[in-house]
């Protein structure tokens, strides 16, 4: 399944379901779709987002440095988080919620 997050601040983000469900889990929010994060508490959820991934980054130099030539590396959690991270700067700028529901499909604006 498809998550989509949105804010009147950027445009819409669409992840699959499973890097949702664990960005979510690093802001301290409930697994629950639908969700919002009100303006209030971004700012929280952002530095609680950020320092978990911090710690990942450590963990991903070790498990780099195990991964051979046949193997494909795993997408950093830094780079999964990447997009989230900005709409919530944009979300705190703006002062506006976000939200987040399911998608059958990939929001291309069209």
């Amino acid at each position: 399944m498809l998550i989509t997050f949105s804010c009147s601040a950027c445009a819409n983000i669409t992840m699959f379901e499973d890097t949702a469900l664990k960005l979510l889990g690093l802001m301290g929010k409930s697994n629950k779709i639908p969700g919002a994060i009100l303006a209030i508490d971004i700012p929280a959820a952002l530095t609680q987002l950020e320092t978990s991934i911090a710690g990942d980054k450590q963990q991903s130099i070790t498990e780099a440095t195990s991964v051979t030539n046949n193997d494909e590396p795993p997408i950093a959690l830094a780079n999964q988080a990447f997009p989230m991270i900005q709409l919530l700067k944009a979300a705190i700028i703006e002062e506006c919620d976000v939200i987040w529901s399911a998608s059958s499909k990939l929001d291309t604006g069209f």
